[in-house]
């Protein structure tokens, strides 16, 4: 780790606190998968309803699954829609934002009427049809369908900043130099946008997670592995809330709770870095 990187780090302490809260949750997630049993977490391969006891940390649920093994197991494919949604969003929306805010004209105002459009319609509407009409939905079928959606936020701030960064001194000495319009756009615009990138990263994250989470409480996405908004669904369904299991709510709410805070303090951070006026008023 650089110096740089250290520092960053050091300075921004709320963005540091959201990355260990984060961690910690991830490495639960991982290490717990060595002591769990991964049979558990089918239906009935354990008795039904128990309280959490040694045998059982978390309990088990009414479908007659071990809540340790299914939380171990949900965590990691929770973070793993979550990145790879927020990744295939900020990619997608970062590509159509630098073009659009660079070349202006037609191609800004076709990518920018679409961006609008897509803002409008709402995202989980689709997202049911789509996963109601899918046959098998695997974690990596819903992250991409996710973040095929999750990219006009993105979009629309990539291209705002860009058109500010096109008409900086730098860009047009880079111009006059005898750059193509593919090395401005990559070496000397992109650069200066990595700040906005990181945050645009960690909101589309934040928004798949959601989203996802979201269509497995209403009993849609990834059958094939237990997750964590499946155990909400199944928790939902079976009334575990007011049969007193509070075991079979509890870990899910409070996971989704760690991760929403961890991803909050690091946009929050993020955010101040990005913008100077920001860290301004901080001071101030």
């Amino acid at each position: 780790m650089s110096s740089t990187t250290i520092a960053f780090f050091r300075e921004n302490r709320l963005f540091t606190a959201g990355v260990l809260l984060l961690l910690a949750l991830y490495l639960f997630g991982m290490i717990g998968l060595l002591f769990a049993v991964p049979k558990g977490s089918d239906m009935g391969a354990v008795p039904l309803n128990l309280g959490p006891s040694a045998q059982h940390p978390l309990g088990t649920d009414g479908l007659g699954r071990d809540m340790f093994a299914v939380m171990v197991i949900g965590i990691p494919s929770l973070f793993k829609i979550g990145f790879v949604a927020g990744a295939v969003g900020v990619m997608i929306g970062a590509v159509i934002g630098l073009f659009a805010g660079y070349y202006r004209g037609v191609a800004d105002a076709i990518f920018s009427s679409f961006a609008d459009v897509m803002l409008v319609i709402p995202a989980l509407a689709i997202l049911i049809t789509v996963s109601a009409y899918v046959r098998v939905v695997t974690v990596e079928i819903m992250a991409l369908i996710v973040g095929l959606l999750a990219w006009p936020l993105p979009a629309r701030v990539i291209r705002a900043q860009t058109l500010s960064l096109r008409e900086r001194l730098f860009v047009e000495i880079a111009r006059l130099s005898g750059a193509n319009d593919f090395e401005i756009i990559t070496f000397q615009i992109l650069p200066n946008l990595t700040a906005y990138l990181a945050a645009s990263f960690v909101g589309a994250v934040s928004s798949g997670i959601l989203t996802a989470v979201g269509l497995e409480v209403l009993g849609l996405g990834p059958q094939n592995v237990p997750t964590i908004g499946r155990t909400l669904f199944y928790a939902f369904k079976y009334t575990a809330l007011f049969r007193g299991m509070w075991w079979w709510w509890g870990p899910p709410v409070v996971t989704l709770a760690i991760i929403f805070t961890g991803l909050f303090q690091m946009s929050i951070s993020l955010d101040k870095y990005a913008n100077p006026r920001l860290r301004g008023a901080e001071r101030n």
